[in-house]
């Protein structure tokens, strides 16, 4: 069963920055190095290997939905996600991701990984749901403050930390990981496809506006401007994998349990 699981539900299975204060520096490279993760094992195939056993041996019917409760040590906030044991073919076939099999997957590593460690005090999530280009089109100061309240969540982060924001393209379109360190004024943007943050500047300009207004909460002076970097990482090789990458992308980020990414290790599936 999946854990703090509801009932089945029969239905059928769907899927205000200046920028010349910015700073951008160029890509660095993500290595190809399959042995320099410490203790580790578990998030290797292994962790797709004991999902796709916990989904197959759950009371979760063909052709049903579960709510699954997520508590706030997850989004900082309490999130309940309605999921279909169909959805989560998605990611064990390879097929496009919805925002439920990315949510959802999220919950998994963060209860199987992190939970009950120093790693919850490292890797923050940010809910793709409430973060993407439709919502930033339609009212961008609402997302700007849903990113700052996420922040202040969390405490002081003056500590380095990661908030990792699986983004959106919008309608159902691409995701790129956008990995935010507020204490160091860092941001790093993994794609699975060519180019950089240039593809969304609305998105850009939210999340500099977002890290700006909290520390102007915080009452923190802003030493230097915001980098953005570029992080060349593993590509994909058709229209559909983005997501399965962006999961990927964070899974490695805290194998490694670095805050900084000169480097990632590409683990094999």
């Amino acid at each position: 069963m999946l854990k703090k699981a509801g009932k089945d539900i029969p239905t059928k299975s769907g899927t205000k920055t200046n920028p010349k204060s910015q700073k951008e520096v160029p890509g660095q490279m993500l290595d190809k190095v399959s042995k320099e993760i410490p203790t580790t094992s578990g998030t290797k195939s292994q962790i797709m290997m004991r999902l796709e056993k916990m989904v197959e041996e759950s009371d979760i019917m063909h052709g049903a939905i579960r709510s699954v409760d997520m508590d706030e040590g997850v989004f900082g906030i309490a999130h309940s996600e309605l999921i279909a044991k169909e959805d989560m073919q998605q990611l064990f076939e390879h097929e496009e991701l919805g925002i439920a099999v990315i949510h959802t997957y999220i919950w998994y590593m963060y209860d199987t990984l992190m939970r009950g460690t120093e790693l919850c005090n490292r890797f923050n999530f940010i809910a793709a749901s409430r973060i993407n280009t439709t919502f930033i089109t339609k009212n961008p100061t609402s997302v700007m403050n849903e990113l700052v309240d996420r922040f202040m969540v969390v405490g002081d982060n003056t500590t380095p930390s990661l908030y990792f924001l699986p983004f959106n393209s919008g309608n159902g379109g691409h995701w790129v990981l956008v990995a935010m360190d507020l204490s160091r004024l860092m941001v790093y943007y993994l794609d699975s496809l060519p180019g950089n943050w240039s593809k969304y500047p609305s998105m850009k300009k939210t999340v500099d506006a977002a890290i700006l207004k909290f520390r102007s909460k915080k009452n923190y002076r802003n030493r230097k401007d915001i980098t953005w970097v570029r992080v060349q990482c593993p590509q994909q090789n058709n229209s559909i994998d983005c997501g399965f990458f962006v999961l990927r992308f964070m899974r490695d980020i805290i194998a490694l349990n670095r805050i900084d990414i000169p480097k990632m290790v590409e683990i094999e599936e």
